[in-house]
């Protein structure tokens, strides 16, 4: 492997939800038949179930660096100039992803004290999913950013 680890704990996390989800789905069809009537709180569960899941699956494909991308222009481009392309973006990214966190931290202060519908707790657990993700997002390019910073002081071999 390239020095990433395989597993995260961003990918573990993501994983655990997405099984407690099928869980909670199953509750929730099996509810539905007259085996036994399923409990009321189980559509908002797995509806915050799959936000928080989905949020953090979006933290560890930043952490694989696997987002999509057409780099057919920035391949033409000779190896110094292509990371600073790449260094410009991660840098846009990154002020992009902290305004991000930053409007997910006042959406979890602003939602301290609404109830959830059916769920015994506030509804800031459900928006602190887009204020974590983003928080790893950010954890994840500046590691990125300093690893190619490291990569670009060392010296070419010669021969």
């Amino acid at each position: 492997m390239d020095g990433k680890r395989r597993y995260s704990p961003e990918g573990i996390v993501a994983s655990v939800l997405f099984i407690v989800l099928i869980g909670m789905v199953l509750v929730q069809v099996f509810g539905r038949t007259p085996l036994f009537r399923g409990p009321v709180w189980t559509e908002e569960a797995a509806r915050w179930l799959w936000v928080w899941m989905a949020f953090i699956a979006i933290a560890e494909v930043e952490r694989q660096d696997g987002q999509l991308r057409m780099a057919f222009l920035a391949d033409m481009l000779p190896q110094g100039a292509r990371c600073v392309l790449y260094t410009v973006i991660d840098l846009v990214y990154l002020g992009i992803m902290g305004h991000l966190c930053w409007i997910g931290w006042k959406t979890v202060q602003r939602t301290w004290n609404n109830v959830s519908v059916t769920l015994p707790t506030t509804d800031a657990l459900l928006y602190a999913s887009a204020f974590v993700a983003s928080f790893l997002i950010v954890y994840r390019i500046v590691r990125r950013l300093f690893g190619r910073r490291d990569l670009s002081t060392q010296k070419e071999p010669t021969l």
